[in-house]
Parts: C-alpha cells; structure tokens; sequence
C-alpha cells in the first residue's frame, strides 16, 4: 500500500493556513547543502481580507505564491547555501523552486497515473529517486538530467504515441516548486517519496519509463470512455 508522506512544515489556522518561513529557508538550505540541487526564490503569498493573492499581484495568477519573480530566474539560482540564506533572508516568505535540467529533470504525470506507475515500480523492486505530489494533483518523478531527448522515442518503442498520453517532461530552462511550498489556497506540493540517502543516486528515465507509459496511457484510454459514455448520456 502507497502512502504519502506529509509536507514538512505547514501549518493550519481557522481561516488561512500559514507558511512558516523558518521551514521554508530549512528545506531551501537542506536541499542545497544535501541534494546538491541548486535553489532559488519565487513569489510567495500575501493574506488579505480573508483569501491569499500571489506577490505578483495578477488577479488571475495560475500559481499563486509558486513562480519565478522574473526573467533572471535561472541566473539567480544557487546550490551555495550562504547565498541560500541570504536569498530568503531578504524575503522569509518566498516559495522554494528548483531549476530542472541541471541535477535532475522531473516527469511529470497526472497523480492517478503517478500512483498505479508507483505501485507497479514496487512489484518491478525498481530504484525510486523523490516523487513529488502537486496540489493540481501532478506527480513529478525526478531522474537524470537528459530525460526530454529520450522521452519521446522511449514512450514510441513501448507503442505508445507521445501526443495521445498525458507525460511532460520538465527539464532545462524549466523549474519545479519543492516541498513544503504551497500554491494559492489549494494545498502544499508534498513528497510522495521524500529525498533520503537511499535514492541520492537518481534512476535513468529509460528505467521508469516503461511503467509511467503504462499507466499514463490506461488514463488516457479510460479518460476516452469516459468522453465516450459522457457523449452517449
């Protein structure tokens, strides 16, 4: 049986839950000094008459408090962990990103699909790297960089057609939001297999890449039945 693991460091209030800044800066600062993986701060949220608005200040914001602040992004980003902490010394609130393509890309599959690949990785005894889960309900499985070029040419070898299955490949020039930072009200990004010594060496995207064709492909194959049935009714 899979179980998530809880996002460290967030807490609930009565009306909006709050993000401690002092977790925020730890799990900056431990992925930096642990992982090696290279950090930088996004947006964060803001608490106004009762609901939360991201530091952007765009009403219609698609990831409120989880996104970059601006272009330079890439140049800001840094696996030193004194510049870590001057970073979010200057804004404690900030979301914790991560740019993809440098230690690691992530595979980023619908969380339905994440867990029947999860379960099926187990009965293969496959060497898991972190898993995240998205409040969007995303799973991000991280891996060696180099994933986007082999992508698509491993999911047409297993018989699949790229365009027809729901698998995004988030690699250089790309970034992913680490735990424990939440996105507008809809909940925190979790590990759904947390970081740990046992997986510091990340798998090859060939050794995943059966079972997450697999079950991205019986997602998009019952998401037709379901159109199919839903156009009949």
């Amino acid at each position: 049986m899979l179980f998530v693991e809880e996002t460290i460091g967030v807490t609930d209030t009565a009306h909006i839950p709050q993000q401690r800044s002092d977790l925020l800066l730890d799990s900056a600062v431990r992925y930096a000094e642990e992982r090696h993986w290279d950090v930088f701060p996004g947006t964060w949220l803001e608490a106004a008459d009762g609901r939360e608005t991201c530091s952007c200040e765009r009403t219609d914001c698609p990831v409120p408090g989880a996104h970059a602040t601006g272009p330079d992004w890439a140049a800001r980003a840094t696996g030193s962990v004194a510049a870590v902490r001057g970073l979010w010394s200057k804004q404690p609130r900030a979301s914790v990103l991560l740019p993809a393509g440098r230690t690691f890309d992530a595979l980023d599959v619908p969380e339905s699909a994440g867990f029947l690949a999860l379960a099926r990785m187990e009965r293969m005894d496959l060497t898991l790297g972190p898993v995240t889960r998205t409040p969007d309900r995303r799973m991000l499985f991280f891996v060696l960089p180099g994933a986007a070029l082999k992508v698509d040419d491993l999911v047409r070898g297993l018989g699949w057609t790229p365009e027809a299955i729901d698998l995004v490949t988030r690699g250089e020039g790309e970034y992913v939001a680490a735990p424990p930072t939440r996105i507008g009200g809809s909940g925190a990004v979790q590990w759904a297999r947390r970081p740990t010594q046992a997986n510091r060496w990340l798998p090859d995207v060939e050794e995943l890449m059966s079972p997450l064709a697999y079950a991205c492909g019986r997602e998009a194959a019952d998401e037709r039945a379901r159109r199919a049935l839903g156009s009949r009714t």
